[in-house]
């Protein structure tokens, strides 16, 4: 509760107990102050234990610190019954793009890997070839003119 509480400031607020409640008052406050503390905790813990009570044998393991956001993300993310390393390293971008290409425009999967050359944009018929192109460009291929657009 007080981990960034110094020396010197220990010292301070005890002369400032000592200067606000005298020394004869000081031990009676300090009962009280102790008294109230045990039995903020005692209500705490009591609250705590009907929660866990009324949700019933499957939280029995309940922490409430769990509630905190960034405590949950850790604990579960620190969990290996997840598989997340296996989802992560079974994902193939690539393949998976191919797979949504050739869904789209109703090839097989197995042709996926090299495009037909029958297909040029000109004869696809308004589908757009997603296949990667070589990167050398041809003398003769040049990007579409639009001559209303300039």
């Amino acid at each position: 509760m007080f981990n960034d509480i110094g020396p010197l400031e220990l010292v301070t607020l005890i002369v400032l107990a000592v200067l606000v409640f005298g020394p004869d008052k000081l031990p009676k406050v300090i009962q009280d102050v102790t008294r109230t503390i045990r039995k903020i905790r005692d209500f705490s813990e009591s609250a705590k234990q009907d929660i866990r009570q009324e949700l019933g044998p499957e939280f029995k393991d309940f922490e409430f610190e769990d509630l905190n956001p960034k405590t949950f993300i850790r604990k579960q993310l620190d969990n290996d019954d997840l598989g997340l390393k296996e989802i992560r390293n079974g994902f193939d971008l690539k393949k998976e793009m191919n797979e949504v290409a050739d869904a789209v425009h109703g090839r097989d999967s197995d042709s996926s890997s090299a495009p037909s050359p029958s297909s040029s944009p000109g004869s696809s018929g308004g589908r757009v070839n997603m296949v990667k192109k070589p990167e050398g460009r041809v003398a003769d291929d040049r990007p579409p003119f639009d001559m209303d657009a300039t």
